[in-house]
Order: C-alpha cells, then sequence, then structure tokens
C-alpha cells in the first residue's frame, strides 16, 4: 500500500519469510531494495517525473527486523536542488498486533528527474515551513558537503 501526503510517501507492509537471512531476520538486502523503492516512490511522487538514484548514503543498520514484523518505510523530500532530491528514509517495524514500531534503519538518498531520453530536468523547489522540516534540510546541506570532501579525496583511487 502507498500513502502519499505531500512531500512523503509511507510504504508498509509485513517482512515475509523470503526476506530471512541465515540468522532468521530481515535481510539487509531485502530491506535497501524497500529504501530504494520508497525512495523512488517519493521521489517521482514530487517531481512527477521518472527518477535515478543517484546516491544513497550512510544506510544505519539500527536494530534488526523480524519476520512477520509489520513494517513502515517513511520516505520525505528534504533538500530539492536543481533536478535533485534529498530524500530521508525512516524504516520502523514492529509485531502487527501493536502499534508500536521501533526505527531500524535510517539513510539519506538523492534521485535526479530524468526526461524520456535520461537527459535531467527540473524538479519543484521544496520549501520547509516547520522548525523540524528546516533542521532536516540542514541536514541534507551537511551531508551535501560531506559528499563533496570524501568524493574530493577518492578521486586518485576512481
Amino acid at each position: 500500500m502507498i500513502e502519499t501526503i505531500s512531500n512523503t510517501v509511507t510504504l508498509r507492509f509485513l517482512a515475509e519469510p523470503s526476506d530471512v537471512n541465515f540468522g532468521g531476520k530481515v535481510h539487509g538486502g531485502a530491506v535497501m531494495k524497500w529504501i530504494d523503492q520508497a525512495g523512488y516512490a517519493c521521489a517521482a511522487n514530487w517531481s512527477g517525473q521518472y527518477c535515478v538514484t543517484v546516491y544513497v548514503g550512510g544506510i544505519r543498520f539500527i536494530r534488526p527486523i523480524q519476520i512477520g514484523d509489520m513494517v513502515e518505510i517513511n520516505a520525505t523530500v528534504i533538500y530539492t536542488g536543481n533536478t535533485s532530491m534529498h530524500i530521508a528514509i525512516n524504516v520502523s517495524a514492529g509485531n502487527p498486533r501493536q502499534r508500536d514500531r521501533v526505527k531500524t534503519t535510517h539513510c539519506v538518498m538523492v534521485f535526479a528527474a530524468v526526461d524520456d531520453h535520461g537527459k535531467t530536468v527540473p524538479v519543484p523547489k521544496w520549501h520547509p515551513e516547520t522548525p523540524a522540516a528546516l533542521e532536516m534540510e540542514a541536514y541534507a546541506k551537511k551531508l551535501m558537503a560531506l559528499r563533496m570532501n570524501i568524493e574530493e579525496e577518492m578521486k586518485p583511487y576512481l
């Protein structure tokens, strides 16, 4: 199920036995796939365009997800450039018979909107309107600066 609310998309579903890893929990690769799907849905919904993943940074696995848990993935636009969107992804999970969910994973993704020929196209500007949204925008800008430093350090090895 997909719910869209302004700059946010939420996916909810049950973690299935096919998602299991060798330790009996949900495989990290399955979580990364869900993150990419939620991020894409959010970026495409915001931009009205096909979008491609440009960057996924700092995936932090905080807690394992159990098979049978209700998984909720929130993807939120937190910053827009001319053709790109920074999307914060938070994954939470818990027993489906209870309302409590615990944060299990977090990351920030960058997507670019592209046309039918793969050329980047402008996206609508996102304007933070709350203190929390302003804080998330500042977080995205800080991560962008850190990413530029990392890319500069990696140049000799690419």
